[in-house]
């Protein structure tokens, strides 16, 4: 049975949530603070965190920034609040997923599963990948080892960030929409929110565009491509 993780400080959030993902077959557990749940991220094993921002003791962006230092456990993020900059925050931290309250709680269940199914794909799929090694105008992507290089100097990549460049670049020249992107990368339906996307590409373009060099093209209407 897959394990997950709520750390939510309101008690009727949380219980709502564990309700519906153990009636989906999930094992819950659920913690009310920060502390508590940066403790649990940290010392146990889960399949999926569900992580609330506002929490008392520890916030949801320290949590997850300790986390992923350590683990690349599918993490979703929960908010009451709509700004963009937390969203751009959260997934800059490592977040796989930003969710904003109130939402459907058969959407968090369907994002848990989706999120599960496509961790299970990346960390056994490298060796039915097309090819291993992408080379590219100084820019190496080694896709087994899941390391880049940019002029021979390692670049560090979050989780969505390697594998979403590394399937742009193993369909050089394909304009894919965010629609599609967000499908491929994320394994769900977007439910009408790619903003994933344009975060992850413009943070792929900070630490690889330098001197004047586009890897990554905007074809507006339409989506992105990789120049091959």
């Amino acid at each position: 049975m897959k394990r997950i993780l709520i750390v939510e400080d309101d008690k009727s959030i949380a219980e709502l949530e564990r309700d519906y993902l153990q009636a989906n077959g999930f094992e819950v557990t659920n913690v009310f603070t920060g502390t508590e749940g940066l403790e649990e991220a940290l010392g146990n094993e889960y399949a999926t965190i569900v992580l609330d921002v506002m929490l008392p003791g520890v916030d949801g962006f320290e949590i997850c920034r300790r986390l992923r230092e350590k683990k690349d456990t599918p993490v979703i993020m929960v908010s009451a609040r709509r700004e963009d900059i937390d969203k751009i925050r959260g997934l800059g931290l490592g977040a796989d997923d930003y969710m904003v309250k109130p939402f459907s709680p058969s959407e968090l269940v369907a994002r848990v599963q989706a999120h599960i199914a496509r961790y299970k794909r990346l960390t056994g799929a490298s060796k039915e990948d097309k090819a291993n090694r992408i080379e590219t105008d100084g820019l190496v992507i080694d896709v087994e080892a899941r390391r880049i290089f940019l002029a021979g100097q390692e670049v560090v990549f979050k989780n969505k960030e390697f594998e979403l460049l590394a399937f742009l670049a193993s369909h050089p020249n394909v304009v894919f929409s965010k629609e599609t992107l967000f499908d491929r990368i994320w394994g769900m339906e977007p439910f009408g929110d790619t903003a994933t996307v344009t975060v992850h590409i413009n943070r792929i373009r900070d630490k690889i565009e330098r001197g004047g060099k586009k890897y990554i093209e905007t074809v507006w209407g339409s989506g992105y491509r990789f120049r091959g």
